[in-house]
């Protein structure tokens, strides 16, 4: 641990001293983001009286400052820092103590070094602490998306190694290596007995994955997965490997858009598990007529486990325990799915979602998007706790969603997010509906 504070403190170092010599390019910047949430029966639909399934109503100030110096256009080294201090509103309490304040740590969010071009070949070079957002990403994110999913949207990063090959044009590989802990071990962090839990467990990937443009309308994107999940409790370590692939059809303002995976593997002792994802989503975007209409239709599947089988068959959602089609159900999942996956929100499995959507612009700056989605099972579920869930239906229930927003310039923007949950007959019927709401502001120098 000694070695690896010291390597970043000297990284670190370098960073800045690097930008003292005229040649060496800088850029700096900041961010920041002012959120207020309120849960309604969020967790457990209001079915279990714990500390965590208590309603809560919060502010969360997430302050980013980061800086880049560019010794030449293939070789940069960037860092971020981030602190993300949340006050509750309220009865609810961050501690045992009775504070409602929760001061948060100062992270190195990200803490990499770009080499491009390396020995005047078409491949490039990311080392260290990155994200895998935006164009960076990989895909939807179904699979590789969030390192860090247990400290919500705070940070997204992996700590990883990324080779990209570009073998020709609109044709490359990407090999990642990922190593990503529980608790961060591999940096520095202020107020370190306060570390916030991250992943479940100490977690390591390999990935690769092949992104190609096929004409102007068609890209295919397959990949191979391996990850291995420490154990952690009572479950044992888990070595899976996925297979799949994305494809997407763009053409006369219509998207096609689909997904499909299939994992294979086993846990320490001998268990098998497997488990079989996907989505497919069909949207369409009306730019000529007022208000700029636009629809989108989707169906997601996330293999569920079979209570009557020896192995498991529940979906693994690997590095992407993150919002994906909504907000408020990542919540309810940690009461199901806390046996094979720990206490973390976001772990998508067992779920079937039928989803209509669309979204009109008013300005240029404005916009309200809304949609419907009915959830379900793939498999009713035995054994989880009867005062939440029926252990025997399948129906999950309705979800509502809108969400308003507004660009005020190219700094500053905001919206309004709400969504409403009433749940059926996979729920015990004690369940009550749920609300989720947001407002943001965020401002960036």
């Amino acid at each position: 641990m000694r070695r690896v504070v010291v390597s970043a403190a000297v990284f670190l170092v370098l960073l800045f001293a690097f930008t003292a010599y005229a040649e060496v390019k800088t850029d700096f910047g900041a961010s920041f983001r002012l959120r207020q949430e309120v849960w309604d029966n969020l967790v457990s639909l209001d079915t279990i009286q714990s500390a965590v399934a208590k309603d809560r109503n919060f502010f969360r100030l997430r302050v980013s400052a980061w800086g880049k110096a560019s010794f030449n256009k293939d070789i940069s080294i960037y860092t971020r820092l981030t602190t993300e201090p949340k006050y509750q509103i309220g009865s609810y309490k961050v501690n045992v103590k009775g504070d409602k304040l929760d001061e948060d740590e100062l992270i190195v969010d990200n803490l990499y070094a770009d080499f491009k071009n390396i020995f005047g070949a078409p491949v490039d070079l990311r080392i260290g602490r990155q994200d895998f957002l935006g164009p960076d990403g990989f895909g939807d994110g179904f699979l590789l998306l969030d390192g860090t999913p247990g400290d919500g949207s705070r940070s997204f990063y992996f700590n990883a190694a990324r080779l990209t090959w570009r073998i020709a044009q609109g044709h490359s590989v990407d090999l990642v290596y990922i190593s990503d802990t529980w608790k961060d071990t591999y940096l520095p962090v202020l107020h370190p007995g306060n570390k916030k839990q991250l992943t479940a467990s100490n977690e390591q990937g390999f990935v690769v994955y092949s992104k190609n443009k096929l004409g102007e309308a068609i890209n295919i994107e397959p990949y191979y997965i391996y990850k291995r999940e420490n154990a952690y409790g009572a479950t044992p370590r888990l070595k899976l490997n996925t297979i799949g692939a994305r494809a997407v059809f763009n053409q006369n303002n219509w998207t096609v858009k689909g997904e499909f995976a299939h994992q294979f593997g086993d846990y320490d002792g001998g268990r098998d598990r497997t488990g079989n994802g996907g989505y497919i989503f069909l949207a369409r975007k009306y730019p000529q007529v007022t208000l700029k209409p636009e629809f989108e239709l989707g169906f997601v599947y996330l293999s569920g486990d079979d209570p009557a089988t020896a192995k498991h068959e529940g979906w693994n959602p690997l590095f992407s325990r993150a919002p994906a089609w909504n907000e408020l159900i990542i919540y309810t999942l940690i009461y199901e799915t806390s046996r094979d996956a720990g206490p973390i929100p976001g772990y998508w499995t067992n779920m079937l979602i039928y989803k209509a959507g669309g979204k009109v612009s008013f300005t240029q700056a404005t916009g309200l998007s809304a949609a419907y989605s009915y959830l379900a099972a793939d498999e009713a579920t035995r054994g989880l706790n009867p005062v939440m869930f029926s252990n025997s239906g399948k129906g999950r229930g309705h979800m509502i969603q809108g969400m308003l927003t507004h660009k005020f310039n190219k700094q500053f923007d905001g919206f309004l997010q709400l969504e409403y949950f009433m749940p059926k007959s996979f729920y015990n019927d004690n369940a009550k509906n749920a609300l989720f709401f947001r407002w943001q502001l965020q401002y960036r120098i």
